[in-house]
């Protein structure tokens, strides 16, 4: 079903993880040292990462912004610092779930099938879509490859997760339509997510780092106060 890197340096919680992954059929590896975690996360060996915030060596959030600059796997944060800012903080460096202790394990397990299946969804499409012709979405001098899953400011391609690319090819393909939080949380991440809309502003916010020429004061994706986000055609 897909082999799991779980970076926990408790060993409880970690063996705990483990036993519960490989009854429903996944392979699992355990690394308590942060400082090569990074190292062990780009073998290629792994479908998605289990990552807690509060390691010797380096910390999750470390760990999660150097990855997510170098892989499109699923990362799920796993740790006992459940407050908001935590979980905001995590999801901004890309992030795909945050999970807190203590976990039910069987949704543990749930929450990783669903990342998993997801994922392999969004893979399934780009290669579907590769002899087909690319229909580029242009916004300025922005170019969006929906079947390619590439992003263009200029001749520069940028680098965008898969939920930030969603988000933005969205917003791009219903341009000039606002839409809610909730409506683009429901679109993007689905009810089998478990989460709230905030996760919408936190990935709002890294894909106008990205695109804009001034992110604190966005032209392409607006803030249209007390309604939503609006992407706009002309900008």
């Amino acid at each position: 079903m897909g082999r799991i890197l779980i970076v926990e340096d408790d060993i409880e919680i970690s063996m705990l993880e483990r036993d519960y992954l490989e009854i429903n059929g996944f392979e699992a590896d355990i690394i308590s040292d942060g400082s090569i975690a990074v190292q062990t996360a780009l073998s290629g060996e792994y479908d998605l990462i289990l990552l807690d915030l509060m390691l010797p060596g380096c910390n999750g959030y470390e760990i999660c912004r150097e990855l997510r600059d170098r892989i499109d796997i699923p990362i799920l944060m796993v740790t006992a610092r459940s407050e908001s800012v935590d979980k905001i903080r995590g999801l901004g460096l890309g992030a795909d779930d945050y999970i807190a202790k203590p976990f039910d394990p069987a949704e543990l397990v749930a929450r990783i099938k669903s990342h998993l299946n997801r994922y392999e969804r969004l893979k399934g499409a780009l290669k579907g879509g590769t002899a087909a012709v690319d229909d580029a979405i242009i916004i300025g001098d922005l170019k969006i490859l929906p079947r390619s899953w590439k992003v263009y400011k200029g001749d520069e391609e940028i680098r965008l997760p898969n939920r930030e690319f969603e988000l933005l090819k969205f917003l791009a393909e219903n341009a000039d339509l606002v839409f809610s939080k909730e409506q683009l949380f429901e679109k993007i991440w689905g009810y089998e997510y478990v989460g709230d809309s905030a996760t919408v502003t936190v990935h709002i916010n890294r894909i106008r780092e990205k695109i804009e020429e001034d992110p604190s004061k966005p032209h392409i994706i607006e803030t249209v106060w007390g309604a939503g986000y609006r992407l706009n055609r002309q900008n």
